[in-house]
């Protein structure tokens, strides 16, 4: 076989490779829709670092509704559940009441 058909083989193989595990990772295209949505995680539940910078990695957070903490909602769902685009002092009253 002479090396442009081996090439060929070769990048169409990987080609085929990347396009099937292409297929089986699932896709969340709602996942631009989201918002870091502050105050609507109970405790151990948050997506990520809190505003105080007392933890930086998900599921640390402490206190139920804690509103320096976050988790991606849509804007809706953030509204619905009293939650704010942007990080505040106490707790969210409505999920915490």
């Amino acid at each position: 076989m002479n090396a442009s058909i081996k090439s060929l083989t070769v990048a169409a193989a990987l080609a085929g490779a990347v396009g099937m595990a292409a297929t089986l990772v699932p896709v969340d295209a709602s996942a631009a829709d989201k918002v870091k949505c502050y105050g609507i995680s109970k405790a151990g539940q948050n997506d990520c670092a809190n505003k105080a910078g007392t933890h930086s990695c998900a599921g640390q957070s402490t206190v139920d509704y804690d509103g320096g903490e976050w988790k991606l909602a849509t804007k809706d769902e953030c509204a619905e559940k009293g939650g704010k685009e942007a990080a505040f002092d106490g707790v969210n009253e409505k999920l915490a009441g």
